[in-house]
Parts: C-alpha cells; structure tokens; sequence
C-alpha cells in the first residue's frame, strides 16, 4: 500500500439499502398473503349480495315492461331459498342461494314489492352467512346497493 492510503476492512454486515430492499418484500408478501387469506365467508355474502341486487333489477324492469306486480319472499321455513311471486314460472329467475348457507330477511315487511311503479317506495334486506352479514337496500327510486354496516340506521 502506498503511504498515506486508507485502508478499508472487509464488511461483514448489510448495507441499509440491501436491508430496506428486504423489508420491501417482506411487506408485498404479507400483503398478497392477507388477500389471499382473506374471509371465504365475507366473499361469498358479496358474491350473493351483488348476485341478489342484480336479479332484484332485472325483476323491477320484468314488471314495468309487464306491468304486472313482482314480489321477492326470502325463504321457505328453514330459510334456504327465495322466490319472485308474479313472474311466470319459466320466467328463467333463480331461486336458490349459490351458497346453502346463505339467508335473507326482509327488514321490516315479509317481502319487497319490485314493481310495476316505478317507484317502489325504500326498502331493505339482511344477508347472512353465519356471522357475517350485509345489507341491500334501496331508496325506490335507485337500484339496490350494499349498505356499509355503518351506515346501516
């Protein structure tokens, strides 16, 4: 060595930058790994939610082009099920959950009136899977939306 050069030892550690890289993907991985865990029953109530407000609109413009009154009756006795009263038979309409467990209550009345006026007056349905729940509800003039849980009066 020529004099006055420093001499540099041999770094046995980790530089800052080799360990912020580390964290970083330490931090994406427990990401990916939450969504993927995330609650099976809490997708399958949005599922059933998002199904449900789907077929309640296309009911409500079933009776405005017919004219005919359209009623959804959640559940037989053992709850599974639902059925729309004044639609033809063949009407094409499902009647059973995609998940057996799911189960629905009309929030105050025994069933919604989906039509023929255009304005149907507010209402609201409870969805639940095992402790999990959502509501659906409708002002009667808009379509049916998901009710945050806080929102819900």
């Amino acid at each position: 060595m020529a004099p006055g050069s420093k001499s540099f030892k041999h770094s046995r550690g980790f530089t800052l930058l080799e360990l912020m890289l580390v964290v970083a993907l330490i931090a994406v991985a427990v990401g990916m790994a939450t969504l993927a865990l995330r609650d099976a029953n809490a997708s399958k109530l949005e599922e059933e939610g998002a199904r449900l407000a789907a077929l309640f609109e296309g009911a409500r413009a079933r009776a405005r082009a017919e004219g005919t009154e359209v009623l959804w009756q959640p559940g037989r006795e053992d709850g599974a099920g639902f059925r729309f009263l004044g639609l033809a038979a063949d009407s094409g309409l499902p009647t059973h959950w995609l998940d057996e467990r799911t189960r629905a209550e009309v929030i105050g009345a025994p069933l919604l009136r989906l039509g023929p006026e255009p304005v149907i007056g507010a209402q609201r349905v409870a969805l639940r899977i095992e402790d999990r729940q959502l509501v659906l509800a409708t002002d009667g003039m808009g379509p049916f939306v998901v009710i945050l849980p806080t929102e819900v009066p």
